[in-house]
């Protein structure tokens, strides 16, 4: 019972365990990717910034070009000229426009009087020329004049293309004789921007798209408060619609993120009239990463702690191993030493029958040497040479004793091997043949045939146990008791019984038997059927005892060769 509570609470431990590693390692895992997904954004906002700054300042550089083509031009002495009425250099002006905006790959280069018309333009031989309309209703054209230079993101009237308007006025405040405009189209930008970003737009002071890496963004309110308080005239003039619609960017359909990851949205001023640079980023890619590579070194880190509990469970395994065996090593050591001493002490208390069994055919032989001495003598050779028979069936006797006594107290026993059951009782019958006699108790045998039964044991091992389960049989019958040496068998195995009629055995003392230091006698020492037990369990089989009120039974069960 206690072993499979024992066995219950080292599971019950290596589940709680088990179940706390599982814990350990999710909260692990779930820390490392918080951790690791927080560092890999925070590394994809800086690239931002500077993917940003960059993007900011070509736009910047391009910005700043187109910046100082209406500043020249309105110095322009022929520009002057053909604003102050004279029209003849107006075909020139036309090709000079024409090339100037070749070369500077801006949209339109034109110039207006100061009622709004077009006089000349880059644009002159194409189906949208500007040249004669008139663009006074623009809020450049009016802003440039009243301030002397402007700019404004417009849908074009003519093309229907978004483009910037930079203008710059020609003349004084005081007496303005016209205004310069230069258009900028952004295509080539925008296209290059699809190609290397996730996303880019430019938003006004106000938060409308005005730029963007996808045409459906441009002219949406980036924020809410773009789309209060707006003209709708106005609106529809410059963007071409009368009612803004929210920019609405959905990162899955746009990016296919597999990390749920929101997109970074980094922003750089421009230098434009409130202009603001949005480049949006994808961190999912950088985030998996991260993740794999946080989890990869988590599991490295699991793993190695793994590692280093197996070793050291298979050292203290090892270790336990190791002293399992010294202790069982010692085990056997005093096992066999209390074997011995068992012997011991059983040679202790037969030795005075033994001596007596020894000195009686001492004696006899002596007297029968005396006497055949003297018949020789006598000249009755025959009579003699029957004495010196009867000394050497003596002589033979006190072998057999002195034999039994050496092999039943040799300390090293052999394997056990075939042997008859006959020889293990002859032996330990032999060794206490003087106190059975001087007791008158009576020991009955089976027959001959039943005692030639060969078993896989050890002769003084299963000696020793015959001798103190018949010495217990002694001391139980006392004088004129009987003893009962029995023997059944089977396929597998031999029983060999020895049974007394004593008093038997006490119900609440036959459990304890077994147990050390356990003894019904006044003087034992409770170890000698526990010897036996373990010699019989060493030898491959068993020791048993019932009791009954015809005495007790001790059975001895061993294997058949």
């Amino acid at each position: 019972m206690s072993r499979l509570k024992n066995l219950f609470e080292t599971r019950y431990r290596a589940i709680l365990a088990l179940l706390a590693a599982v814990v350990i390692a999710s909260l692990s895992l779930s820390a490392i990717d918080r951790i690791m997904q927080k560092r890999a954004i925070e590394e994809t906002g800086s690239l931002a910034r500077n993917d940003a700054a960059i993007l900011a300042a070509g736009l910047q550089s391009e910005l700043d070009k187109f910046n100082l083509v209406p500043l020249v031009l309105a110095e322009d002495p022929q520009v002057q000229q053909l604003l102050a009425g004279d029209s003849s250099g107006r075909g020139v002006m036309n090709r000079r426009l024409e090339t100037l905006a070749r070369q500077s790959s801006a949209a339109a280069i034109y110039v207006m009087d100061s009622r709004g018309d077009t006089l000349a333009a880059s644009n002159w031989r194409l189906p949208t020329s500007f040249v004669g309309s008139n663009y006074r209703f623009r809020k450049y054209f009016q802003t440039a004049l009243g301030e002397g230079s402007a700019t404004q993101f417009a849908l074009g009237t003519v093309s229907r293309r978004p483009g910037l308007y930079v203008a710059r006025r020609v003349g004084p405040e005081s007496d303005p004789i016209g205004i310069v405009a230069v258009k900028v189209e952004f295509d080539a930008l925008e296209a290059s921007w699809r190609d290397v970003t996730d996303g880019v737009y430019v938003t006004d002071r106000d938060g409308v798209v005005l730029i963007a890496s996808k045409d459906e963004w441009r002219f949406r309110a980036a924020a809410p408060s773009a789309m209060d308080g707006r003209d709708p005239e106005a609106d529809r003039q410059q963007f071409g619609i009368s009612s803004l619609n929210p920019l609405s960017i959905r990162p899955a359909a746009r990016l296919g993120n597999v990390v749920a990851v929101p997109l970074l949205d980094t922003l750089q001023p421009i230098a434009l009239d409130g202009w603001v640079l949005h480049l949006l980023i994808d961190p999912s890619p950088r985030v998996e990463a991260a993740i794999a590579n946080g989890r990869l070194f988590l599991f490295t880190v699991l793993a190695l702690i793994v590692g280093l509990f197996a070793g050291w469970f298979y050292l203290r395994r090892q270790r336990k191993v190791a002293e399992s065996a010294v202790l069982a090593e010692r085990t056997r050591t005093l096992r066999d030493q209390l074997t011995q001493a068992n012997r011991l002490a059983t040679l202790g208390q037969v030795s005075a029958g033994v001596a007596h069994e020894i000195s009686q055919p001492v004696a006899a032989a002596r007297m029968f040497a005396e006497n055949g001495t003297k018949l020789i003598e006598a000249g009755k050779t025959d009579s003699a040479r029957q004495n010196f028979s009867k000394i050497i069936e003596l002589t033979e006797r006190i072998g057999r004793i002195t034999g039994e006594l050496r092999r039943f107290s040799r300390r090293q026993v052999s394997e056990p091997k075939a042997m008859q059951v006959d020889q293990a009782i002859d032996g330990a019958l032999l060794l206490l043949r003087d106190r059975i006699d001087s007791l008158g108790v009576t020991v009955s045998m089976p027959e001959f045939s039943e005692t030639a039964v060969t078993v896989q044991a050890e002769h003084v091992r299963l000696e020793q146990v015959l001798v103190n389960l018949l010495q217990n049989a002694i001391d139980a019958t006392g004088r004129g008791g009987r003893i009962f040496i029995g023997i059944m068998t089977d396929e597998a195995s031999c029983s060999i019984t020895v049974s007394d009629d004593g008093p038997g055995i006490d119900q609440a003392v036959i459990g304890q038997l077994f147990q050390p230091f356990a003894t019904t006698k006044p003087n034992g020492l409770g170890l000698g059927l526990v010897i036996s037990r373990d010699i019989m369990r060493d030898l491959g089989g068993d020791l048993t005892a019932t009791s009954g009120p015809g005495g007790a039974h001790f059975t001895m069960r061993i294997a058949r060769a």
